[in-house]
């Protein structure tokens, strides 16, 4: 796990300067603590932060040049069947100078090209230089585990694992209005789009040449849809999944340095902790998060299956002071505004994890794969969500958190939107009301991925939400979950993302996923045997924050939204017409379902408050 940046110039006669991808390297260096490391060569500038978890020595340095001199390749991310891949290689000639995977990547380039992405199992983004033709090659991973960004600034591209490279060589930072738009409605922005003006993101299961004159077209290696059509029929899929998720956990232990889990007392993380137990792996750390309150806390649960399976149990509680002490820190290395509001939790228990060990697995995936939120059951009764809607919305009641949302939600009255905004907190008719806002953002990314879903699942809703989760809301947690842990310099893996659980269980009959209460329903039968009976009826949480009670009751929260008042955000366009007093006003007067509204404007402020001032940092210090 890594950080890779560096710069193609268009000018062949120009050379690349070290300095430079120096600097951008230097902004991302909390990725790689281990080792830095710069390749020049004509208009190429490669650059590379190690966080050594392969082949730990100094023969894992990048960036990595071929024997033959053509390719040198700097790679972020994991290669978990890299070993199968050795024999094959030794047979036609290469030899090998480390234990890494990089190594094992760059030559299975050089003999197959791009079509041996298609054999990789792992999370990767990487870009390889290729010293004839003056072609560079930027390639991601299936489904977004490793995020890889770029530019095109004073006739040369720049490319970075983080986005805060670009702003250390003179990139200007200026807000991409779609972007903002698209921050406003859906909570987070998806796609190629980024919030910052001509700061691109490659998308999950792409690559992209860049010729050395500029032009580029970037190419789906990976279509989920015809993964899903292409799969054979699984004629036992309890016994499928059990073998896969086994294995998938199997290779996702491969490392040269400690391992550990994020464990949150929750079905998916316990699913992990137990299959390592099943496996008989010995003295795996275990890192959990705890709060104060009792609704949120599952830390207690977390606890007991630690210690049924013997693994040593980390605790950190990260609320108050040390919580809002966080939020800066975590609005710099997320790169976006916070908006799955645990945020500063991972990153602490990161922390926290850092000195014990350098991988972290976490159970991301098997909510959007698998059905395992709350919100999709709306979706379940279609044209009958209005008329609860209407129900809930008599008055007569004060509504719980969850059956607030759910009258604000049933404000929408087609499928489509129903599923578009199935993960926001805001809804259209809100954002009209109290920001001004009535133009929906353009979407198309979330357009295109809406209409295969429908391809696919033609007949079944809450499977084209699940689809389209997977390629947009996932996108934005598997942002989240690399920024907090990088940002300590941590290494997470998620099992639940291997290429075979998410294209198999896309081909499964939707009761395998929706029988019973609650979503999950093959993950829980197939651990049945290894979980205790209170994780598999535990109602479901997640690493959920009480951010209301902090924003009524703790002083630093509450200093925070008074300050908000003067923050530059108001002057852009898109935020020029709300009335911040008179929201404030009406949620210090009780009204709970103005608290998404107050988030989302505290921690766009937060974030760009951080990046002025971070921005440049690297040239300063470096």
């Amino acid at each position: 796990m890594c950080g890779i940046a560096g710069v193609l110039h268009f000018d062949k006669s120009r050379t690349a300067d070290r300095t430079i991808v120096e600097r951008m390297c230097y902004a991302i260096r909390h990725r790689g603590p281990d080792d830095a490391g710069v390749l020049i060569s004509g208009p190429f500038g490669l650059g590379h932060r190690r966080l050594s978890i392969l082949d730990t020595s100094s023969a894992g340095h990048q960036p990595f040049t071929s024997s033959s001199g053509r390719y040198t390749i700097v790679f972020n991310g994991e290669i978990y069947n890299y070993r199968s891949f050795y024999d094959e290689l030794k047979q036609k000639g290469y030899q090998f100078r480390s234990g890494t995977d990089t190594e094992v990547l760059l030559y299975l380039f050089e003999e197959y090209g791009t079509a041996m992405l298609h054999r990789l199992n792992g999370m990767f983004a990487f870009a390889i230089a290729d010293h004839h033709t003056g072609r560079l090659l930027l390639a991601r991973d299936r489904m977004g585990v490793k995020p890889l960004t770029y530019c095109i600034h004073q006739e040369a591209l720049y490319f970075s694992s983080e986005q805060k490279s670009f702003f250390e060589v003179g990139v200007p930072m200026d807000i991409e209005e779609e972007g903002l738009h698209q921050y406003l409605f859906n909570r987070f922005v998806t796609g190629e789009r980024t919030m910052f003006k001509n700061v691109s993101r490659l998308l999950p299961g792409h690559f992209t040449w860049v010729e050395p004159d500029g032009r580029m077209q970037a190419t789906r290696w990976w279509n989920l849809k015809e993964a899903i059509q292409s799969h054979g029929a699984i004629n036992s899929p309890m016994e499928w999944f059990r073998e896969t998720f086994f294995d998938s956990v199997r290779l996702r232990m491969i490392s040269d340095v400690p391992v550990g889990v994020l464990l949150s007392g929750g079905l998916d993380s316990s699913s992990i902790l137990a299959s390592l137990a099943h496996l008989q792996y010995k003295s795996v750390e275990t890192f959990t998060v705890e709060f104060s309150s009792d609704f949120h806390n599952e830390a207690p649960l977390a606890r007991r299956l630690a210690e049924r399976f013997q693994y040593p149990v980390n605790l950190l509680r990260v609320e108050d002071e040390l919580l809002f002490g966080l939020m800066e820190d975590v609005s710099w290395y997320n790169g976006e505004p916070l908006v799955h509001m645990n945020e500063p939790h991972l990153f602490a228990i990161s922390k926290l994890a850092k000195p014990k060990v350098s991988v972290l697995l976490s159970g991301e995936g098997a909510d959007e794969l698998m059905g395992g939120y709350v919100r999709y059951k709306a979706l379940k009764y279609g044209a009958l969500v209005p008329l609860l809607g209407k129900m809930l919305g008599t008055g007569l009641v004060k509504l719980p958190h969850r059956l607030e949302k759910l009258k604000r939600y049933a404000q929408l009255s087609s499928d489509s939107d129903r599923i578009l905004y199935n993960s926001a907190n805001l809804f259209p008719t809100e954002l009209s009301e109290w920001l001004g806002i009535s133009a929906e953002p353009i979407n198309e990314h979330r357009m295109k991925m809406m209409a295969e879903a429908r391809e696919l699942y033609p007949a079944d809703v809450k499977r084209q939400a699940l689809y389209f989760d997977q390629h947009s809301y996932l996108c934005s947690l598997m942002d989240r979950n690399d920024r907090t842990t990088m940002g300590a310099g941590i290494e997470c893996r998620e099992p639940f993302l291997d290429q075979r659980l998410v294209a198999g269980l896309g081909t499964l009959p939707s009761h395998w996923f929706f029988t019973g209460k609650k979503g999950k329903y093959i993950l829980k039968q197939a651990m049945a045997p290894l979980l205790p009976t209170e994780i598999l009826r535990h109602r479901k949480i997640g690493l959920s924050v009480p951010w209301q009670q902090y924003l009524r009751h703790n002083p630093l929260f509450i200093a925070a939204l008074d300050d908000l008042a003067g923050s530059e955000i108001f002057h852009w366009p898109l935020l020029q017409q709300v009335d911040y007093a008179k929201l404030l006003q009406r949620f210090r007067g009780g009204d709970a379902s103005l608290t998404p509204h107050l988030l989302a404007m505290l921690m766009l402020h937060l974030w760009w408050q951080t990046f002025k001032k971070r921005a440049g940092e690297a040239s300063r210090m470096a």
